[in-house]
């Protein structure tokens, strides 16, 4: 407040010691003093209110919610998420009563300024809080760190919290049943970025999850933790950030000023044939609001930015990454199911010989036994026939039944053999069954998660270009006010400052001609010396007026010609057309040789040669001091590596400013 006291007195000085100098000034430091004391009571005022409200540490809040979404299950999961809902319901209704509020109190005070408008909005806050703190509401809880500053709500640290992302785990891990479904998308609508269809292709997207990851168990090549993971990045890509809201809210506050103001506006061809006085008071008031246009277009365009460069989820290169890791994985698992198959094939074509050749033993073995089994028969005849010849007959029987024992023996072997070998093959192929169904479940399951991270990317891709379309266009649109904006004002003060040339050399050349007289004459009469007294003033009036005119155009073109990334200024060609024109009117003053002025004449007499010369040309002392601004202005720009001081630059270059004129406005009181 400090510094526009010290303005408005710095620019009132030039017409003297009058009655409308201690009038303004009056009428200034009044001003102050009740912003002064609006400012301390507001902040009485809130200091309660924070003492008031339900307060609560943000980081352990944050640490809780992100707990218990991922360990809640059954019905403790279905009460969890029932309070969700109800806390998140109940932020949005009471905000949305708040905004029906203001836009009903702005529609009853239009015609208020926009220091009477911050008022509002603060006496707003306060009633919201009073309803909020009413015993038939319930309270809302506000939830604080140091390190961010402000309090933030429930539905802010929710979104700051991985609380959603962990919900969508546990439900991946356990299918939800329909009251989880519907409680879950009422959290989407007010969490996810989208209109129902998004959320509805999103959801059945997690219950397809769920189903596939219910007959995943066993792992082959990739981790169940690594793609719960990859599901959780995706949720976060598509969730709403939380700093938007609190920019989005800002922009909106700063666009409702801006139409304020510009309706507030006075054309600048009205009041002609009002006095010198009114004019330059009415002047500085103009000048001011239109700095504060220019200020309010400034921290515009910066949250715009702010906006544009907002970004969830995982960049494009990393979700590729991911999305070509899977489909690797997937690939792999195919051709082991495929070579898999190919050995369960040549094992049973093993197996199937195997068989061919046990039966044609058996034959071979079996047709042995009858054949031997007739000899004996018939060797056992000869024996009662031939009892001459029964020690070759029984030596034949003992060859006879030791060659069929070898046999039988030989026989037993084979068998046990074969049915070891059908033992171990049979229990290879049970083993690679196994295997092949464990590829297929982990395939299926890597299929589904391609869809969904597919899905997902292109949701995120889709809300990502649409943002930065509507940004690029508010962009383009407010930079195009901004520069009519300026060509309005350096029209209007091409207009005003164009005619007064002729007037202040008229001035200039008439107080010279009269000074002469003096001189020659040595004394004048007192309608004479009134009449000399009147000219000063007037010259003195516009004087003052076209050195603060200059400094504004000087401090305008600086910062419209500052650098900003992302900003593209349009008919720049006619910007530039009135920044020479007025140029040229700032030259064709400063050649003006000021006159020697009655009411500076005893002070030059006390002053040194030195300090008389330097009355000469009050612009120049003016111009050095703008330069030396400027340096310091480089210098504090090369300092500050953060970038976010434009405001406080621009305060201090109007302060600089205000420096110089009171050099040179000095001496002519």
């Amino acid at each position: 407040m400090s510094w526009i006291r010290t303005a408005v007195n710095r620019a009132v000085e030039v017409g003297g010691n009058n009655n409308l100098t201690r009038t303004v000034r009056s009428v200034a430091d009044s001003v102050v003093q009740h912003a002064g004391s609006a400012v301390v009571e507001g902040a009485k005022i809130l200091q309660d209110r924070i003492a008031a409200r339900n307060m609560q540490n943000f980081r352990i809040t944050v640490k809780r919610l992100e707990e218990v979404s991922v360990s809640c299950r059954g019905v403790e999961r279905v009460q969890l998420l029932r309070r969700w809902v109800v806390a998140l319901k109940e932020i949005d209704r009471l905000f949305n009563d708040q905004n029906d509020k203001d836009i009903n109190d702005d529609k009853d005070n239009n015609d208020t300024t926009s220091n009477n408008d911050n008022d509002k909005n603060i006496d707003d806050q306060f009633s919201f809080e009073e309803i909020k703190d009413s015993p038939k509401k319930p309270t809302l809880v506000y939830y604080f760190d140091p390190e961010i500053g402000e309090p933030m709500n429930f539905r802010e640290v929710f979104l700051y919290s991985q609380a959603l992302e962990g919900m969508t785990l546990s439900m991946i891990l356990e299918a939800p049943n329909e009251e989880e479904v519907s409680l879950f998308m009422e959290i989407f609508r007010i969490c996810l970025a989208g209109g129902k269809e998004v959320h509805e292709a999103v959801m059945t997207s997690i219950k397809n999850l769920a189903m596939t990851f219910s007959n995943y168990q066993e792992e082959v090549l990739v981790k169940r933790e690594e793609l719960l993971q990859y599901a959780k990045a995706a949720i976060a890509g598509i969730k709403i950030n939380a700093d938007q809201a609190r920019i989005d809210a800002e922009a909106y506050s700063l666009k409702e000023k801006l139409g304020e103001m510009k309706a507030l506006q006075n054309p600048s061809s009205e009041g002609h044939e009002e006095s010198s006085e009114k004019k330059i008071a009415a002047m500085i008031e103009d000048l001011t609001e239109a700095l504060g246009l220019v200020r309010l277009y400034s921290r515009l365009e910066a949250l715009l930015l702010k906006k544009k460069s907002l970004s969830n989820g995982d960049s494009p290169q990393f979700h590729a990454e991911k999305v070509d890791k899977l489909k690797v994985l997937s690939e792999s698992l195919i051709n082991s199911t495929s070579k898999a198959e190919k050995r369960i094939l040549e094992q049973r074509f093993q197996k199937e010989e195997a068989l061919s050749f046990r039966v044609a033993k058996a034959n071979e073995v079996s047709q042995l036994e009858k054949e031997l089994a007739a000899g004996i028969r018939e060797l056992e005849k000869q024996k009662d026939k031939l009892e001459a010849e029964l020690k070759k007959v029984n030596a034949s029987l003992v060859a006879a039944r030791s060659r069929l024992r070898n046999a039988r023996e030989e026989q037993d072997h084979f068998d046990d053999a074969s049915n070891q070998i059908l033992l171990h093959l049979k229990t290879k192929e049970e083993e690679i069954s196994k295997s092949i169904a464990s590829y297929s479940v982990e395939a299926g399951v890597i299929n589904a998660w391609i869809n969904f991270l597919e899905d997902t990317w292109f949701l995120q891709t889709t809300y990502n270009e649409q943002k930065e379309k509507q940004v690029n266009g508010e962009l383009e649109r407010y930079g195009e006010y901004f520069v009519n904006l300026v060509i309005h004002l350096f029209s209007a003060y091409k207009e005003q400052l164009g005619p007064s040339i002729s007037r202040i050399r008229h001035l200039v050349e008439t107080l010279g001609s009269s000074g002469r007289l003096g001189e020659t004459a040595k004394t004048e009469s007192q309608k004479g010396l009134n009449q000399r007294k009147n000219v000063e003033e007037e010259y003195l009036n516009l004087e003052s007026k076209f050195i603060t005119s200059f400094g504004v155009v000087d401090s305008m073109k600086s910062q419209f010609y500052s650098p900003s990334e992302g900003i593209h200024r349009k008919n720049d060609e006619r910007v530039k057309e009135l920044f020479d024109d007025l140029e040229s009117i700032k030259q064709e003053f400063e050649s003006i040789e000021k006159p020697t002025l009655q009411v500076e004449t005893p002070r030059q007499k006390s002053q040194s040669p030195s300090s008389a010369k330097s009355q000469k040309n009050p612009w120049s002392r003016l111009k050095a001091a703008t330069i030396k601004a400027q340096q310091k202005k480089v210098n504090f720009e090369l300092e500050n590596d953060d970038g976010e001081s434009s405001e406080y630059e621009m305060e201090e270059i109007v302060e600089w400013e205000y420096d110089a004129f009171e050099k040179d406005l000095k001496p002519s009181n």
